[in-house]
């Protein structure tokens, strides 16, 4: 697959966030090579002006100002929010690396966020950062389905990067991200991967924008016995079901003695940061 690439300035690489958990987040791309066919960051393009299908352009930033490390003192910093930091151009630039070679020395929580096996080769960098986080997304063990839904590594690629980042010491979470309704077999995943995952993140499927038709027409074609209830959650806004897993998780999680962080009601989460603020 062709991709557009070209070399941006930026004036800097950190940029104030409003996700619950962070307080600023890098991107060190603009766009996104997995292309993911839920991707919210979609959004972009109403501000970058790239009149290319999403995933398939990619703006490399280059940036002369060092990262700030008074200003994240203390601080929360999470890459990436609207790119992956390990898309399959961080091969060719290194960008990602080079910030991080930056933050060995930052003072603060720092959270990576990937569907790339990629993040191996930079594993002893990584062991360097403290108050590290390496969240891995995986919301299927079908590499079928996976394939129909990103360009990210295979399943087994990410099962065995969690695995090597947790026996390197690293502090590994399993970002169960997006969970598909009555697709994602969560209870499976957590079974399998437990052994090697210090905390689970959960997110639901949102579907907004242009993405939403095409997951349905998705649902449509290749899961027809759950199109009705597709369309009871996405175009009637039904809760139930969410309300049903949220409790089914966390009770899950609990007997296991499992941590994890339940990201179900983001839109409610960032009001009370902001309120907060």
């Amino acid at each position: 697959m062709d991709i557009i690439e070209q070399k941006i300035d930026t004036k800097d690489f950190l940029t104030k966030s409003n996700l619950p958990a962070s307080d600023y987040v890098i991107n060190p791309y603009v766009g996104c090579t997995h292309a993911c066919k839920y991707c919210y960051a979609r959004f972009m393009k109403r501000f970058t002006g790239h009149k290319e299908e999403w995933g398939k352009f990619i703006d490399i930033k280059q940036c002369e100002k060092p990262v700030d490390l008074k200003k994240i003192k203390g601080k929360s910093v999470f890459m990436s929010s609207v790119t992956d930091c390990y898309n399959s151009f961080e091969k060719k630039y290194g960008i990602t690396r080079r910030i991080l070679e930056q933050l060995v020395y930052a003072d603060c929580q720092i959270t990576i966020s990937t569907k790339s096996t990629l993040i191996l080769r930079d594993i002893e960098l990584l062991k360097r950062i403290s108050n590290l986080k390496v969240a891995v997304s995986i919301n299927t063990l079908d590499d079928a389905f996976r394939a129909d839904m990103d360009n990210g590594s295979s399943i087994e690629g990410r099962l065995h990067a969690i695995e090597q980042l947790h026996h390197a010491g690293i502090h590994t979470v399993l970002f169960m991200s997006p969970i598909f309704p009555y697709i994602t077999e969560w209870k499976n995943i957590i079974d399998c991967t437990k052994e090697n995952v210090c905390e689970y993140w959960f997110e639901n499927l949102n579907l907004r924008g242009e993405y939403k038709s095409s997951i349905l027409s998705y649902i449509t074609t290749h899961y027809p016995d759950l199109k009705e209830k597709y369309e009871a959650i996405y175009l009637e806004k039904e809760n139930a079901y969410w309300n049903t897993l949220a409790d089914l998780l966390n009770t899950y999680c609990d007997e296991q003695g499992l941590d994890y962080v339940n990201y179900f009601y983001h839109d409610k989460l960032v009001k009370e940061k902001l309120n907060n603020q």
